[in-house]
């Protein structure tokens, strides 16, 4: 959840680094109004470590310093509470100071006041938006001198630099449990980012997930599946995972439970020793 205090990210990610991880991940939120009741999905109050949240690119620059291979994460950036064209900045010059190893996830979100506050696009509209910022953003990566008209952002010919190290730029999953965003993830996507806990049958989702990619004509196998559920999913769910399709598992995330630094080493050593077993 990337709060402060618990144990500094940039040393989280040399300790990852070091235990053989692929990658670290981090959250965001810009800012939670103060509503009652919440409208947090979880049903329960807000918890409190959705307040706290930093900056995640700010927070991956210290993370991708202390390192030199592990991946950095969002998980995931909230691109219409987000300036188009600083965003398409701060991704690619990660990028770059990184050496290419950003992974970009995006969403909608699930607080429609937070929403309101950044913007008038409305939420009824929200998936229409975020398809078109993502392919606004991959013209600023990918043109020299791109220009755009469409339904929420227009603008004429400029330069938008640097571009990306990766070709032709970051992979950006997309982090969605129902049919509309299954459908946008098949279409503009190069990975699912669903929340395990949201999904009743995570392997009949990801037989619908193939069924749509087959049926618009694209092969289901370039779409990676990232998935985040239970605190600390045992080998053999892990195992599971993969048998089912999934590529990456997050682990060691729980809003509602703040890990101290003690469990969350012990975590981190209990599953470098599983990584092996999962190669």
């Amino acid at each position: 959840m990337n709060n402060p205090g618990t144990l500094r990210i940039d040393a989280l990610a040399a300790l990852l680094e070091d235990r053989g991880f692929e990658s670290l991940w981090v959250g965001e939120h810009s800012h939670i109004p103060i509503t009652s009741p919440s409208p947090y999905p979880g049903g329960r109050p807000l918890p409190d470590q959705y307040k706290r949240m930093m900056d995640p690119f700010v927070s991956l620059m210290a993370a991708a310093a202390a390192t030199t291979t592990l991946k950095i994460g969002t998980a995931v950036t909230l691109l219409l509470e987000r300036d188009l064209f600083a965003t398409a900045k701060e991704v690619s010059t990660l990028d770059l100071l990184s050496d290419g190893r950003v992974i970009l996830g995006v969403g909608v979100g699930w607080n429609r006041l937070e929403l309101a506050d950044h913007t008038d696009i409305p939420w009824s509209k929200r998936y229409r938006a975020i398809r078109e910022y993502v392919t606004v953003l991959k013209l600023l990566w990918t043109e020299e001198e791109p220009s755009f008209e469409g339904e929420f952002f227009r603008f004429d010919p400029l330069w938008s630099y640097p571009k990306p190290v990766q070709q032709p730029h970051p992979p950006i999953l997309l982090g969605c449990a129902g049919s509309i965003g299954m459908s946008h993830v098949v279409e503009w996507a190069d990975g699912w980012f669903p929340i395990g806990a949201a999904l009743e049958d995570l392997g009949a989702a990801i037989k619908d997930l193939h069924h749509r990619a087959e049926d618009a004509g694209r092969d289901p196998a370039t779409i990676e599946i990232t998935i985040t559920d239970r605190e600390f999913p045992e080998l053999d769910v892990l195992r599971g995972y993969a048998d089912l399709g999934v590529d990456r598992v997050l682990v060691g995330n729980h809003p509602l439970k703040p890990l101290d630094e003690s469990k969350l080493r012990a975590g981190i050593d209990a599953y470098a020793e599983l990584i092996p077993q999962l190669d």
